[in-house]
């Protein structure tokens, strides 16, 4: 059964369409890889599934249930967790207080919250630093609260934006690893990732983004052997498998 789907969704900004009439749908239990050049409107995407964004046109359903244009808190009632690209918690705060805020969605008690806070800080390892402020983490470790904060909402959809893009090659196994676990234990996966090799061995389904629209979809070896996703990564004339994506110009919003 689908668990989320998206029809036609388009988002424009004046005169900018960052998304343009894009469909997608995904299964539960799947891990679906969302790539594409810089600017291709991954982040906006993502933003009108989990709510931060209101779509133009476009029919989104989650559940079988119409959505569209829900509001952030109802997508996060309904079981949609999301992380961002920069820290989104509450720097002033440790580690385990920003897990403990985050899963008071679902436990009204101060203890019920902290015994499911505690429970996303084992799952991801992140003991060691859970009574540290969260301004203090490195980087590797911000990519982790923000799982963490998103994991204690109890979603049944989770929406990874870049989580990996940065992190040594140890730290990104580790991810992986979590990742996978987190699909064993029944989440839904829609990532975003500039790794390309990471997204190619851990996504059954990858659907690149191009200029808003959507190019392309299919297995991660489909998808590498697309001459138009070739030309949209490298440029015409060049027929080299794409392992990484350019680094210039910014993601549109």
């Amino acid at each position: 059964m689908s668990l989320v789907s998206v029809s036609g969704m388009t988002k424009k900004f004046g005169g900018l369409v960052a998304v343009n009439d894009v469909d997608l749908s995904v299964e539960e239990g799947e891990i679906v890889g969302l790539i594409g050049p810089n600017g291709a409107g991954k982040s906006t995407l993502f933003s009108m599934v989990a709510g931060d964004q209101r779509p133009t046109s476009g029919r989104m359903t989650f559940l079988d249930r119409e959505v569209t244009g829900w509001a952030p808190h109802v997508a996060a009632r309904s079981g949609v967790g999301r992380t961002f690209q920069l820290m989104r918690g509450f720097p002033t705060m440790t580690v385990r207080e920003n897990v403990r805020a985050a899963a008071h969605l679902r436990h009204r008690s101060r203890a019920s919250a902290a015994r499911a806070a505690d429970s996303v800080i084992d799952e991801l390892g992140l003991q060691d630093v859970a009574d540290r402020l969260a301004a203090t983490l490195t980087a590797a470790s911000r990519k982790q609260l923000e799982v963490a904060r998103a994991l204690a909402t109890e979603p049944r959809l989770l929406l990874l934006d870049e989580v990996l893009s940065g992190l040594t090659p140890t730290e990104s196994r580790q991810s992986v690893e979590t990742i996978r676990g987190l699909q064993r234990r029944g989440l839904t996966i829609i990532m975003v990732e500039h790794v390309l090799e990471v997204i190619m061995g851990l996504c059954e389904r990858v659907v690149v983004l191009h200029h808003g629209s959507k190019l392309s979809e299919g297995t991660p070896a489909e998808v590498v052997a697309d001459p138009a996703v070739i030309e949209a990564y490298l440029g015409s004339g060049r027929r080299k498998t794409p392992t990484s994506e350019p680094q210039s110009g910014r993601e549109a919003k």
